[in-house]
């Protein structure tokens, strides 16, 4: 493809998280430095804080909208019932409480196909266009062209365990090959319903998962490049999640997974160390309340991987564990959004046209 061919892009890269939601708006015509960038509150905790007004205000509530990340809102929906109020919903956006909707109408819950008289909608989703598209009017910026959007779906699962259910996919990721290139979908598989409901509000965008996007991401920093070939663990130490993975080249041997505010500096070294030498179980860290554990059998764990690399918001858990941290592009918390672009460079054939770490951007 020559110069004259290669298409102008405008991505939107979109990483939601549990506590931040982190924005990179990219011009293949400007140098990345000038990209527009935004961190702000995750959507779960924005709603989460619209709902608790609402909870102070008196005011029953419907929920309208999509199926999007729980914790905040999820625990200011029950404070909202525990303060004697009614929450109505729509099926759709009632599965953020659970996958099971007879479980969500057990806690309280009426579902409804609209929003009764008087029950305020409060509109639930991981994207918020209309706030977005204020931003751009007002700071007179050019809307995006082309999106690449990051969640954490545990994928649908009504009876099983959703920490169990999440991380069977990651194992049967690892028994198809475990490549670098299927972590990002144009289609995802039909149980990540979380991936279809962002799709529903952005149809063309490229999807993967927050904990993968932000591995990606890490791996174009220098650092990281520099040990690929021989492999490396890359950490990402997420405000929600921990995500560790073991790769060599554009392959993953293995994967890590567990809830940052279960974890201490030392229970992560631990972890970290056993997961590099091919030791940590599975059903140790899920019997911890983590999401698990699983390793390729053909890990080479006789010389295992033991160059890291660490990045995330929570990175200071890990101060003390021989480490690079890393901040692709010398931007941390955009370390997922940096993910995000290479997947859709690479899924759009583009990679080496605009590059992305060893190449030219």
């Amino acid at each position: 493809m020559t110069n004259s061919q290669v298409p102008h892009l405008r991505i939107l890269a979109i990483d939601v998280g549990g506590g931040t939601q982190d924005i990179l708006l990219w011009d293949s015509d400007q140098p990345l430095e000038n990209a527009v960038k935004l961190i702000l509150p995750a959507p779960t905790q924005i709603i989460g804080r619209r709902i608790q007004r609402l909870t102070a205000a008196r005011a029953d509530i419907c929920l309208t909208g999509r199926l999007m990340g729980g914790g905040p809102v999820n625990k200011a929906i029950k404070q909202h019932l525990a303060a004697g109020l009614k929450v109505y919903a729509q099926p759709g956006p009632a599965l953020t409480l659970g996958d099971n909707l007879d479980r969500v109408k057990e806690l309280g819950i009426e579902l409804v196909d609209q929003p009764p008289n008087g029950a305020i909608p409060v509109v639930l989703g991981d994207i918020d266009l209309a706030a977005l598209s204020r931003l751009w009017d007002d700071f007179e910026v050019s809307p995006p062209k082309q999106y690449a959007l990051a969640v954490q779906d545990h994928g649908f699962s009504p009876q099983l365990s959703n920490r169990r259910f999440r991380f069977q996919h990651w194992q049967a990721f690892l028994r198809q090959g475990g490549r670098l290139s299927d972590l990002a979908y144009r289609s995802p598989p039909s149980y990540l319903t979380r991936m279809a409901a962002g799709l529903e509000i952005l149809p063309s965008a490229i999807l993967m998962d927050t904990c993968t996007a932000g591995i990606r991401g890490a791996l174009l920093d220098p650092e990281a490049q520099a040990h690929q070939d021989n492999g490396l663990l890359v950490v990402n130490i997420g405000n929600a999640h921990t995500f560790a993975a073991l790769v060599q080249q554009d392959r993953l041997w293995g994967l890590y997974e567990h809830h940052t505010r279960l974890l201490t500096p030392a229970k992560l070294a631990d972890h970290l160390s056993r997961f590099q030498a091919g030791t940590l179980s599975d059903e140790e860290i899920y019997q911890d309340q983590g999401h698990g554990c699983a390793i390729d059998p053909d890990y080479p764990a006789t010389a295992p991987f033991r160059f890291t690399v660490i990045t995330g918001p929570q990175r200071r858990l890990a101060e003390g564990f021989p480490a690079h941290f890393a901040a692709p592009f010398g931007d941390l918390m955009l370390t997922g959004c940096f993910g995000l672009m290479a997947a859709y460079l690479e899924l759009s054939g583009l990679y080496h046209n605009y590059g992305i770490g060893r190449y030219r951007l």
